[in-house]
């Protein structure tokens, strides 16, 4: 993954400039974190990374932890959104969320917890699917 540009402007200010991969990632967790408060989720946290993982949406159904992991696909060449996600990459989320539940997320490591997937498909965000329970921590 590339890291997001550095530059320093004529005041001295460093100022992040991201990638085009960037912004169309950070755009399609803005769409899907209203979609899932649109269907009763509250957000927690987004884009939490550690050195474990990241997790882009972590939410509140009822009493019900929801750990996000947001993929979108302009084209189904290489398969859909879904399916891009690959096992080490269900670990890496299930790692950021156990760091999660031990640090920043701590007063809500009672309550259960799932993992879901909300995949994005086609160029024009047409295809939306929220896919609760995508996969499991084992």
């Amino acid at each position: 993954m590339r890291k997001a540009a550095k530059t320093e402007g004529q005041d001295g200010i460093v100022v992040r400039r991201h990638t085009p991969a960037q912004v169309r990632g950070n755009a399609a967790e803005s769409l899907a974190e209203a979609f899932l408060q649109a269907r009763g989720c509250r957000t927690l946290a987004r884009q939490f990374r550690c050195k474990a993982g990241e997790i882009d949406l972590i939410c509140l159904a009822g009493q019900t932890l929801i750990f996000v992991e947001v993929r979108m696909r302009g084209s189904a060449r290489f398969g859909t959104a879904a399916e891009s996600i690959t096992i080490s990459k269900r670990q890496r989320i299930v790692r950021a969320a156990q760091w999660w539940l031990a640090g920043p997320g701590r007063q809500h490591a009672q309550r259960s917890c799932r993992f879901d997937v909300v995949a994005i498909d086609g160029s024009q965000h047409d295809a939306m699917q929220w896919l609760p329970g995508a996969f499991d921590a084992s």
